[in-house]
């Protein structure tokens, strides 16, 4: 098949490939019905303008900008791989904060240059930071909220409580709290929801340590700290902390669970990897993705920017056991 050009559709159409051309390149020089014929005979006949030529013609870049704080969290590969995914034939561009809070507002600043919209995932930055950041550009934020942005959030309130009426039937009445890293709204989230059930389980003694770094040097700075309390189950932040945290009882001679029950969060795969496999709470990212990029799609078109609440699930595995 012969490859389509500005020609073979200035010949389709009965016009100069010139005014073809400008249909692309400068759209404001040729008429609005004559430039509409132009992209649809492109369309049909398989044209593709190089990108630069689209975003002249249409406004729109055809790509979508995702911010994620860490990409050596393993929480973050495969939600990234997910709203890859999700993206269909948008170009995702990847920009990554490396832990850097200060960083946040710049990147997104480049992103806005170069793309239709935006999804943020877990930023970091505070809520005024991040909406004077974006500016009007078209934004979605992934598990966190922000007042006067669409969300998607995974709510691991009833997760985390199931997780803990789990680690309750089998005995466990001195229970610790490892919080995380200061300002994270899911470490706030997931600390409320322990705080929650504890309250409300009047056999409980809820002992809270930390914050700790969402890090597995942060998971054995938590193990140190809970070494020095009489707590048999602890509850850390994330899958990563609570893999440091395994650690750290295993160097100092404890066993998991024969001696401490550990439970994580997120359901990443080195929860499944870990000796032993980490009982924790399961983010659905592909929904995730799918829901975030159907808002943002949708704010981009200029509809109606709504935010969607997700459930996690609690998944146990062998770093819960009895009481010994």
């Amino acid at each position: 098949m012969a490859k389509v050009t500005i020609y073979s559709i200035a010949e389709e159409l009965g016009i100069h490939a010139s005014t073809v051309s400008r249909a692309f390149s400068r759209p404001d020089l040729v008429k609005a019905d004559v430039r509409q014929r132009v992209l649809e005979t492109a369309e049909r006949l398989g044209f593709q303008p190089n990108r630069t030529a689209r975003r002249l013609a249409t406004g729109n870049t055809g790509a979508i900008g995702l911010l994620v704080p860490d990409i050596t969290n393993p929480f973050f590969p495969p939600l990234v791989r997910e709203i890859q995914a999700a993206a269909g034939e948008s170009t995702v561009i990847l920009v990554d904060a490396q832990g850097e809070s200060d960083a946040e507002a710049s990147l997104i600043a480049r992103l806005r240059s170069q793309t239709d919209g935006i999804l943020l995932a877990s930023p970091l930055a505070t809520d005024d930071v991040v909406r004077e950041a974006i500016g009007g550009t078209p934004t979605v934020v992934v598990n966190r909220e922000i007042e006067g942005i669409p969300s998607v959030v995974c709510d691991m309130t009833s997760a985390l409580q199931a997780a803990a009426d789990h680690v309750h039937y089998l005995g466990h009445r001195r229970v610790a709290l490892l919080t995380g890293t200061v300002g994270s709204w899911a470490a706030e989230q997931r600390r409320d929801a322990i705080r929650t059930w504890a309250a409300r389980a009047s056999d409980v003694d809820l002992t809270e340590l930390g914050p700790f770094d969402a890090s597995y040097g942060g998971g054995r700075d938590a193990a140190a700290a809970l070494l020095q309390t009489d707590a048999t189950a602890a509850f850390a932040f994330d899958d990563l902390t609570a893999c440091g945290v395994i650690a750290g009882l295993a160097d100092a001679g404890e066993r998991v669970p024969g001696d401490r029950s550990v439970v994580g969060c997120d359901d990443v795969l080195l929860a499944r990897a870990v000796t032993p496999s980490l009982s924790t709470v399961s983010t659905p990212n592909e929904r995730l993705a799918e829901e975030a990029m159907a808002i943002l799609h949708a704010v981009i078109s200029g509809g109606e920017a709504t935010s969607v609440h997700l459930e996690g699930e609690f998944v146990p595995r062998l770093s819960s056991g009895a009481v010994s």
